[in-house]
């Protein structure tokens, strides 16, 4: 799998984080059904590698299934044993880029770009996000203009459609897009948001 390209399509990457790991594996099916092809399991998920396990045998081999925040080596190893076809850092990571499998390595500053590009990695996870929105992403892409950016935290659809405009590779979407489904929380309600959000990815303007 080519991590850049399916991303470059897709526009598009959910991050489920949650509590209760049979509500989360659920989330992980609802957006896919809904056409989301690219998501993210954190680790901070409650039993996240079983998750990512269960996942992996329900979806198949081609799945776009992540891993997300992978902060060591010995989480890529157990992320990647587990079925996870990528890994997502939080920050500059040392270890994932080993493993054979794609990263998005989390990155803010140029300094930390730079660094991440370094130990490897695909594409830059900027992160966090809101720190300095879109008008930050259009700074960063005169010196860094072949760089795929995923900027991360806090995109609603509105920066979502802003970020995209400015030139990011894809957008990461938690709990804008989430919300509490992760949680237990209401997968009708889920399902309209990831409407939305494919509407944004595609481009459409209502």
């Amino acid at each position: 799998m080519h991590l850049v390209e399916s991303l470059r399509r897709q526009r598009l990457l959910a991050i489920v984080r949650g509590k209760d790991p049979v509500a989360a594996l659920r989330t992980v099916h609802a957006l896919v059904e809904e056409g989301i092809a690219a998501v993210e399991i954190s680790l901070t998920t409650a039993d996240a590698l079983a998750v990512i396990r269960q996942a992996r045998a329900a979806l198949g081999p081609d799945a776009l299934l992540g891993a997300g925040t992978v902060r060591s080596a010995a989480d890529a190893a157990r992320a990647v044993d587990a079925g996870a076809s990528y890994l997502v850092t939080p920050a500059l990571v040392d270890g994932p880029a080993p493993c054979g499998v794609p990263v998005l390595m989390g990155a803010l500053t140029p300094s930390e770009i730079e660094a991440a590009l370094a130990r490897g990695a695909d594409a830059i996870k900027l992160f966090p996000g809101s720190l300095g929105g879109p008008g930050y992403l259009r700074a960063l892409r005169d010196p860094f203009p072949e760089v795929p950016f995923v900027p991360v935290g806090g995109v609603d659809a509105q920066a979502a459609r802003d970020y995209l405009a400015r030139g990011a590779l894809a957008v990461g979407v938690g709990s804008p897009l989430v919300g509490d489904a992760a949680d237990g929380g209401d997968l009708n309600q889920l399902r309209v948001r990831a409407a939305e959000f494919r509407r944004v990815a595609a481009g459409e303007t209502s």
